[in-house]
């Protein structure tokens, strides 16, 4: 049995439909069971509820061999340890009790890297990673740079100014991934009854691209100029906090990116394992491209 969390959400979405043609039973946990398809509904069991409830979670990992274990966004949370570490207490007491043998988990990479002890969203990331650990349950925690679909978030500004934003600089070239290709690892690893211990697996990406290569490649495929604008952390927070979410939330947000200027998302070395397939000019064309000309 495979517990899905998020199977509604961007990556648990892909995972769940990954799975959807193997013969593993399935089990997902859903606040809002209407919001899955007619062919999710008929493949899996929906145990209806928040991941971050112990009742809900005890009910869901019975008799499961493997979780899928996304934290969902809480931009309301009191701390970015409270979104993270707080949210996964009930889930890792049912982890015990009900006898889990393997978690994959959606983290990020920074482990060893001194800005990541002050890196906001990575920071609680990796200590949630540490309480999964801590149950004894064999553990896959899947490590990130900054995702492509984080773009989605600025479609009407690349459309109607031509422009996006973040506080990294232009010209630091990093690793950043698909989130279809963070779906397709997890499936395997869910799927694979062989692995144990504990271990980190990175989703990097084919290259290394700096702000300023994506607005190119931008430009060269929507054909028209797209520019990048680096802007300062204050602003980031003032727009996030106009947009209701806590201080502290946005102060996660904004020391995680300052991190990520100061070499955190460079810190993992690239490696074949961790290459993934999925190009930015193939995301463009395929997923913004279309959603900036919608």
């Amino acid at each position: 049995m495979i517990v899905i969390t998020t199977p509604t959400g961007q990556i648990g979405h892909q995972v769940l439909n990954n799975l959807l043609e193997n013969d593993e039973p399935i089990r997902v946990i859903v606040r809002d069971p209407s919001r899955l398809s007619p062919r999710e509904r008929e493949r899996v069991e929906v145990v209806q509820g928040s991941h971050g409830d112990l009742d809900v979670v005890t009910r869901a990992f019975a008799g499961a061999d493997s979780v899928f274990w996304l934290v969902p966004p809480d931009p309301h949370a009191e701390s970015v340890e409270a979104a993270y570490v707080g949210f996964s207490r009930p889930a890792c007491d049912a982890f015990k009790t009900q006898g889990v043998k393997r978690v994959v988990g959606v983290s990020a990479f920074g482990r060893g890297a001194a800005v990541a002890a002050n890196a906001g969203y990575v920071t609680a990331s990796l200590a949630m990673d540490d309480l999964i650990a801590s149950t004894g349950v064999s553990y896959r925690a899947l490590t990130m740079p900054p995702f492509m679909d984080n773009l989605l978030h600025q479609v009407e500004s690349i459309k109607n100014q031509g422009m996006f934003f973040d506080i990294v600089s232009g010209d630091l070239k990093q690793p950043t991934c698909a989130t279809r290709d963070i779906a397709t690892v997890g499936a395997r690893l869910l799927l694979d009854h062989t692995w144990s211990g504990v271990a980190s697996r990175p989703v990097l990406g084919p290259e290394d691209l700096s702000f300023n290569d994506m607005a190119q490649i931008m430009s060269e495929v929507l054909g028209r100029p797209v520019r990048f604008q680096q802007i300062p952390g204050v602003a980031l927070k003032a727009r996030l906090t106009g947009f209701g979410m806590t201080d502290a939330m946005a102060q996660g947000m904004v020391d995680m990116i300052v991190a990520y200027d100061q070499g955190l998302a460079t810190a993992e070395p690239r490696t074949a394992e961790s290459t993934t397939p999925t190009s930015f000019r193939q995301w463009y064309e395929e997923v913004l491209g279309p959603a900036v000309l919608a």
